[in-house]
């Protein structure tokens, strides 16, 4: 028979150990766990966080004016507090400090849960986040090339004859164009010519 060592969890290991980026909150938003993959997943370090408020670790990005993950997260820390139900946000730009100084850009899915106590209230909050930012750029990337084709193909009022026009032409040299030899070369060279003036 296993000793009674074996058949009880270490949840703390399991915690930090998890495949996933989460963070353990008090109700008043200081750090009290994290996860091996959250550390990663911002560049930081477990004795860089723990014991710390929330929003002293990560703060708002100073250089971005208009950033709001600060305040778009409290808010959803704070209506798991009052409505003791778990709270998803939408996709939420949340730029991460560097250790090398600066901020990066990044964008998440948070999800934070409650733990209950025994009472009922709010003990704890559970943060889940997913790091999505190359989807985000890859979106943004697959958009403005819809977009570019969308502009070449019948964009502007004009659709793509503005765009043809808009790409200077060059004078025809005899040079540019092709030469073709053989029983069919004059009459193939004459094709040519006339092909190539109207293109250019």
């Amino acid at each position: 028979m296993p000793s009674d060592g074996y058949l009880r969890p270490d949840y703390g290991a399991v915690f930090e150990n998890v495949p996933a980026n989460y963070l353990l909150l008090s109700a008043d938003f200081v750090i009290v766990g994290v996860s091996d993959a959250y550390l990663a997943a911002t560049l930081t370090t477990r004795e860089q966080v723990l014991g710390r408020p929330l929003f002293e670790v990560f703060p708002d990005n100073p250089d971005e004016p208009a950033a709001d993950g600060v305040r778009n997260l409290r808010a959803s820390l704070e209506r798991v507090l009052a409505h003791r139900a778990p709270d998803q946000m939408p996709l939420q730009k949340y730029d991460i400090p560097h250790p090398a100084g600066g901020f990066e850009e990044r964008w998440w899915s948070p999800l934070n849960t409650p733990i209950l106590g025994p009472d009922g209230k709010v003990r704890q909050i559970l943060h889940w986040v997913e790091d999505v930012t190359e989807l985000v750029r890859l979106r943004a990337l697959a958009e403005r090339d819809s977009r570019a084709q969308h502009l070449l193909v019948s964009g502007g009022p004009e659709g793509a004859g503005s765009f043809l026009r808009s790409v200077p032409s060059r004078p025809v040299s005899s040079r540019s164009i092709p030469r073709w030899r053989g029983p069919l070369g004059a009459h193939a060279a004459q094709q040519g010519q006339s092909a190539w003036t109207q293109a250019a």
